[in-house]
């Protein structure tokens, strides 16, 4: 039997919830995948990796398979650069960690981010002045329709703030089982964001390395961030919304301290900061809950449903738009 019936998916998604799916399989290469993919049963199906960027709301009526290619590899290198491939079933934190012992820079400030390799281009994932389209070189990914290979560079994947193909154009005709990225040899830091100076200062840091600014970013999220080990969570539950200068220069006029940064043309507003100000931070009902250090992490307390913290981020999302006219985006993907 290549397919498992009747599994909970508990421990496949960090929210904790307790979905089961009607078929599961896992799979740790590409002629595994494909044979899968031969095979598969009749409904939907369902692409897992870490599991850390999805709301299940109910029992999954179709197939979920979940990506567990491993492996990474340095597979060419020139005076600046070394381009590294790795599985797409890698853990994300581990690969950055890859990195650091091996002195590759350019994935520093994107410690402890949870879920794995194959999700960090469909979301271009991204903190602290850093996203993953600043060190992508390309991927390779099996079409789900045809079981083919196909290979997308930068350009293909048309990266934007959370966004790819793989988000839109491509949603759900894909599955990505390699990533090669360009990392520096000669590290460029980026230190100006968030706290991560001062943090550097509170270690004492006197000469800076990609793997102190690591550790500052460990320090900064540990602090303010739930381990979802113990409380069960997706990280960030929105995006940071874009307005315009106009727009911009109104709510600053009404909120002199709204949090603000450049983006583009026009300014992004951090999440936190407005969710914060319509009270919803540490709020919980039952197990459904807004995590008390950051607004912009909802939780799972123990055994919240996923509808019930969907319902919680449709109360959010509201309550934002009422008092500050502005729509957020949820970053997790809801299924």
């Amino acid at each position: 039997m290549l397919f498992q019936e009747d599994v909970s998916l508990r421990p496949f998604n960090t929210f904790g919830i307790d979905a089961r799916a009607r078929y599961f399989a896992a799979f740790t290469g590409t002629q595994g995948l494909r044979a899968l993919l031969e095979a598969l049963p009749e409904g939907p199906l369902l692409v897992l990796g870490g599991g850390s960027n999805v709301l299940l709301t109910g029992d999954f009526p179709g197939t979920v398979l979940r990506n567990e290619i491993g492996g990474i590899e340095t597979v060419d290198e020139d005076e600046e650069y070394v381009f590294v491939r790795a599985g797409g079933g890698v853990n994300w934190h581990q690969f950055v960690l890859h990195c650091i012992r091996n002195d590759y820079a350019g994935v520093e400030n994107l410690s402890l981010i949870p879920g794995s390799v194959g999700a960090s281009p469909m979301q271009n994932i991204g903190a602290y002045g850093v996203e993953i389209k600043d060190v992508f070189h390309e991927l390779e990914a099996v079409e789900i329709s045809s079981g083919k290979t196909v290979r997308f560079t930068h350009a293909d994947c048309h990266f934007g703030y959370r966004e790819s193909v793989f988000k839109n154009i491509h949603k759900g005709r894909f599955i990505i089982t390699s990533v090669t990225y360009r990392l520096r040899k000669i590290p460029v830091f980026h230190t100006e964001y968030g706290a991560i100076k001062q943090e550097l200062e509170k270690m004492g840091v006197t000469r800076l390395s990609i793997a102190a600014v690591s550790q500052a970013v460990i320090n900064i999220r540990t602090s303010k961030l739930p381990d979802w080990n113990e409380i069960g969570n997706a990280g960030s539950f929105f995006k940071n919304p874009q307005v315009s200068l106009e727009k911009y220069a109104e709510l600053k006029a009404g909120w002199p301290d709204i949090v603000a940064y450049p983006q583009d043309a026009g300014m992004k507003l951090a999440a936190g900061w407005l969710i914060e100000q319509c009270g919803w931070k540490g709020y919980r009902e039952g197990d459904a809950g807004c995590f008390p250090k950051q607004a912009l992490v909802l939780v799972n307390y123990g055994n919240a449903t996923g509808n019930e913290i969907r319902t919680l981020s449709e109360q959010i999302i509201r309550s934002v738009e009422e008092k500050f006219g502005v729509t957020l985006e949820r970053e997790v993907n809801i299924v």
